[in-house]
């Protein structure tokens, strides 16, 4: 007994206990905390898949098939990630109003709720681009000028240098990216919807996506003032060429009459 008491007397002795009683706490937040962290994850997964299953039973499963094998009504949505149903349900482009060579942009009828829902379903099909976070398409700070390069050599012959969208063939169309939310931006650039191609990080990095969407919403912004009028470009993508033919054109006409028209006159002189 004196020698236990002597050993709590130890100066280093509380240091001891209290080191003893620190990983103590450590050992039993990482032997339960985490554990039931992700068990809670996990099952709000799972129910979010089974909401998204039965939605998708509803107003999918006709043009896809019922495990999103595809159809001839529809393409397979096995791989094609939660972005890329964020996007089009997003949008309301899906559910489809009726077969054509483009699907338009409509009001959603789905919550945003129900759209996580659906995509956690359409995602757990295959491995796919995943729903960006605000992190990754907040264009805070992001370099205008050089998204503008970006935008200019990647995108500007469909949706014209200002993003005003135009014709393409066979009644498609590069549609306007005026008032286009940041988050569908960037979902349009993972996926690729209906006629784009699409850019994924391997490709055009988180970074220039962040600088083409700031460069999109400067361009088509509500301070930016065209002050002359109706911007050249904002009719569609092939306004530019058109001035070009009528005024560029037409001046080299009246400059080659005047010239023949003073020719002729010095002869006869």
């Amino acid at each position: 007994m004196k020698k236990l008491s002597a050993r709590r007397r130890h100066p280093l002795a509380a240091v001891v206990v209290l080191l003893l009683a620190l990983a103590a706490t450590g050992g039993l937040y990482a032997a339960f905390a985490p554990a039931g962290k992700a068990q809670a994850d996990e099952t709000a997964q799972s129910l979010a898949i089974e909401e998204g299953k039965k939605l998708y039973a509803v107003g999918c499963s006709s043009c896809h098939g019922t495990g999103g094998q595809g159809s001839s009504d529809g393409p397979s949505l096995v791989g094609v990630g939660s972005a890329a149903v964020d996007f089009q349900v997003g949008t309301g482009r899906m559910p489809a109003q009726q077969p054509g060579a483009q699907v338009p942009e409509k009001k959603k009828i789905y919550s945003q709720a129900e759209i996580d829902q659906l995509a956690a379903y359409v995602a757990s099909l295959g491995a796919g681009p995943i729903t960006p976070t605000e992190k990754q398409y907040d264009p805070k700070g992001a370099d205008i000028a050089k998204g503008g390069d970006l935008f200019r050599t990647n995108c500007a012959q469909c949706h014209n240098f200002t993003g005003e969208g135009g014709a393409l063939t066979n009644g498609k169309y590069a549609p306007s990216l005026e008032d286009v939310d940041p988050k569908h931006l960037y979902e349009a650039m993972q996926t690729g919807p209906q006629n784009m191609p699409s850019f994924p990080d391997t490709t055009l990095p988180e970074q220039q996506k962040k600088d083409i969407i700031a460069y999109v919403k400067t361009v088509n912004g509500e301070e930016t003032e065209t002050p002359g009028g109706v911007a050249l470009g904002g009719l569609g993508p092939v306004s530019e060429g058109l001035f070009g033919w009528i005024f560029g054109l037409g001046s080299l006409i009246a400059v080659a009459v005047w010239v023949a028209a003073h020719t002729a006159k010095a002869k006869k002189s």
